[in-house]
């Protein structure tokens, strides 16, 4: 048993050298316990010096270099080889790791043999949750209301609050649609069953698509709020309020981001909903999200 892998921690990191240090202190803090685990880093060709930094400092971990930035699911299924647990935890560099946090996650995976991932709550760093860890899927309905207001004004009410499902309590474990993929423990045998992360996506909506798949495979996806993280969300991108003040993204970077988000929206619902409403529900949704594209690069 102890020669065996129980977990394998993936970690993607791009140009967050100092937030990784203190993810990787946490980490390192959270695996003193009777399960084994290993530590992996895939780097997305930094610039601020986070591989050196890897090296120096936490040379036991294994760090795999990328000469590009293959967004978030190449450079994620970039670590997977080189992964040897029965559970992979892929997580994001910035975040901090309570310390009961893997031992309880991987519990609730032993225990649970249907669900195919998980995971726990996920707090921003203002103490709020990061709604990313608790949603429903985008379908037409469940976008117009949350882009439109409806869910914030009726939000324990199921019809309009599918996309955050605030009507289930943030306190309970619960089954949901998608976890967030800055914390997702995933069962080796369901993620093998999808081929992993679906790498048409390059930044945003890969959780959702993994989880969406991982569904129609029959598997159970679940939020865990008796153990947590923070998430010091965006730091990569620089696009997230949360962390203006802490994100070393340029303005390229945050362009970047903010066109793959909406392109994210296309690709999911062109890969999983277009076939299932009429063409005018399909134009609507495409003229929505050119629409909102539009908006928010003139912000950046």
């Amino acid at each position: 048993m102890k020669n065996k892998i129980d977990l394998s921690i993936i970690i993607l990191n791009y140009n967050t050298r100092d937030l990784l240090r203190d993810c990787l202190k946490s980490v390192a803090r959270a695996t003193v316990n009777s399960f084994v685990y290993e530590t992996i880093v895939v780097d997305n060709a930094s610039t601020d010096g986070s591989p050196a930094m890897i090296k120096k400092e936490f040379p036991q971990i294994k760090l795999i270099e990328s000469k590009k930035n293959l967004g978030f699911a190449h450079g994620n299924n970039l670590g997977i080889p080189q992964a040897t647990g029965r559970y992979i935890l892929f997580l994001n560099p910035d975040t901090v790791v309570s310390d009961r946090t893997f031992l309880e996650m991987i519990k609730f995976m032993e225990k649970t043999p249907a669900a195919g991932a998980a995971t726990c709550r996920v707090e921003l760093a203002n103490g709020h949750l990061d709604d990313a860890c608790h949603r429903g899927f985008p379908t037409p309905w469940n976008a117009l209301c949350h882009f439109s207001g409806l869910q914030k004004i009726f939000p324990k009410i199921k019809l309009f609050s599918g996309y955050s499902l605030g009507y289930l309590s943030l306190d309970s474990t619960h089954e949901i649609g998608s976890g967030c993929g800055a914390f997702l423990i995933v069962r080796r045998q369901a993620g093998q069953g999808i081929n992993w992360w679906d790498e048409d996506y390059f930044w945003y909506g890969e959780d959702l698509d993994f989880c969406y798949r991982l569904k129609e495979k029959g598997w159970k996806i679940f939020y865990v709020p008796t153990v947590k993280i923070i998430h010091y969300k965006g730091a990569s991108s620089g696009i997230k309020k949360d962390s203006q003040k802490i994100t070393t993204a340029n303005r390229e970077t945050r362009l970047r981001s903010t066109k793959a988000s909406t392109q994210a929206m296309r690709i999911f619902y062109r890969k999983h909903y277009r076939q299932k409403y009429p063409a005018l529900v399909n134009w609507l949704v495409i003229k929505a999200t050119e629409l909102m594209e539009k908006i928010r690069t003139a912000r950046v």
